[in-house]
C-alpha cells in the first residue's frame, strides 16, 4: 500500500482527485467494443490509434494480464457544443501523459495510459500509424483496445450512461495500467 500512497500523491499533485484503483484482470474486454469501433464510429480508420490500427482483441485480452495494478481516473463535464468535448479531453490527456511520465520515471517502467477520449493530440491526424506525429505521445482508448468501459467502472462504482444529448453531464475514464 506504501506504493499506492506515493502514487496517489502524484495523482492529487497534477489534481487529479476522482481515481479508484482496479485489478486489471477484472478490466472487462468483449468483442461487441471493437464491433461498435467498426460499425459506428467516425474514428475507425482516421487516427492513428483506432482499430484497425490498434491490437486485435486477443492481443487486447492478453495485454491486460500483464499488470497487477491499474487506476481508473473519471471526469465529469458538461458542454455547450458536441465539438467543445474536444478541446477539453485534450489538455485532460496531455496531463494525463505528464503523469504517465511521472509515474514511469518513478520506476514503473510499464506505466501506460489510455486515454479518455480519442488521441486528439495532434489537430489533424494522419490516421496511420506509421504517419502518426507524436508516436512518442499518442495512446489508445480504452474502447480502441476492446474495454467495456460501462461494465469496467460499474463493478467499481462508477457512474456511466448512455448520452440522449450533447446538454447532459458526460463521465468520462481515463485508464493507468502501472507494474
Amino acid at each position: 500500500m506504501g506504493d499506492r500512497k506515493k502514487l496517489e500523491e502524484k495523482f492529487l499533485e497534477h489534481k487529479f482527485t476522482d481515481f479508484k484503483w482496479i485489478d486489471p484482470r477484472k478490466i472487462v474486454t468483449a468483442q461487441w467494443v471493437r464491433m461498435k469501433c467498426m460499425f459506428g464510429c467516425n474514428e475507425y480508420g482516421n487516427t492513428a490509434t483506432c482499430p484497425p490500427n490498434a491490437p486485435s482483441f486477443s492481443e487486447c485480452e492478453r495485454f491486460f494480464q500483464d499488470y497487477k495494478e491499474a487506476v481508473i481516473f473519471h471526469f465529469q463535464k458538461k458542454v455547450a457544443e458536441p465539438e467543445d468535448r474536444f478541446a477539453w479531453t485534450r489538455k485532460l490527456n496531455l496531463k494525463l501523459l505528464k503523469l504517465e511520465r511521472e509515474v514511469f520515471t518513478s520506476g514503473y517502467q510499464k506505466a501506460f495510459l489510455l486515454f479518455m477520449d480519442s488521441c486528439n493530440i495532434c489537430e489533424e491526424c494522419p490516421g496511420t500509424k506509421e504517419g502518426c506525429k507524436e508516436p512518442k505521445l499518442s495512446r489508445p482508448t480504452p474502447e480502441a483496445i476492446c474495454v467495456d468501459v460501462y461494465s469496467t467502472v460499474r463493478q467499481i462504482g462508477y457512474p456511466i450512461h448512455v448520452l440522449s444529448e450533447y446538454t447532459q453531464a458526460m463521465n468520462r475514464y481515463a485508464f493507468l495500467l502501472i507494474e
